[in-house]
């Protein structure tokens, strides 16, 4: 199977991550020439909320999701390193559940990768608060690589 577009899925939680998924990401895209899709999904509420705080004074449906993603926390760090890296690159906003939206924006962008990452969380915590890389894990049609938090010992 050959890897030409890597799809990262990032979130504002993935600031503390941000190195490490740029790097899983950079050891394959770089040897293979992939492009990498750095996607972020929104759901209807935090897509209201953050065009808000970015100062987009226009009206919803003027707004388009690529460029509030393109702003978002942690994206414009990760463009810096696909950047520095010389690595082709695109920036996709989508809005809906996280999951779903994910796996419609590889399916959209024909990814032969995802990468996502992870907190440390119990299968308690799964159960009750759900996991967007576990959704994205078992529904995604490629392969998905899972980055997770290190873990201080």
């Amino acid at each position: 199977m050959t890897i030409e577009t890597i799809l990262l899925a990032v979130g504002p939680m993935d600031s503390v991550r941000a190195d490490d998924l740029a790097d899983d990401v950079l050891e394959v895209a770089v040897p293979l020439e992939a492009t990498v899709v750095v996607g972020h999904a929104f759901t209807s509420g935090e897509y209201d909320e953050i065009r808000d705080q970015l100062g987009f004074d226009v009206a919803l449906e003027e707004v388009d999701p690529d460029e509030v993603a393109a702003r978002r926390t942690p994206v414009p760090d990760l463009v810096e390193q696909f950047e520095g890296a010389d690595v082709d690159y695109e920036v996709r906003g989508v809005v809906g559940d996280h999951g779903p939206a994910i796996v419609d924006l590889a399916d959209d962008v024909g990814a032969d990768r995802i990468v996502v990452g992870g907190r440390r969380q119990s299968a308690g915590g799964k159960a009750v608060f759900g996991s967007t890389s576990q959704e994205i894990m078992q529904s995604a049609n490629c392969p998905v690589t899972y980055v997770r938090d290190g873990v201080a010992e």
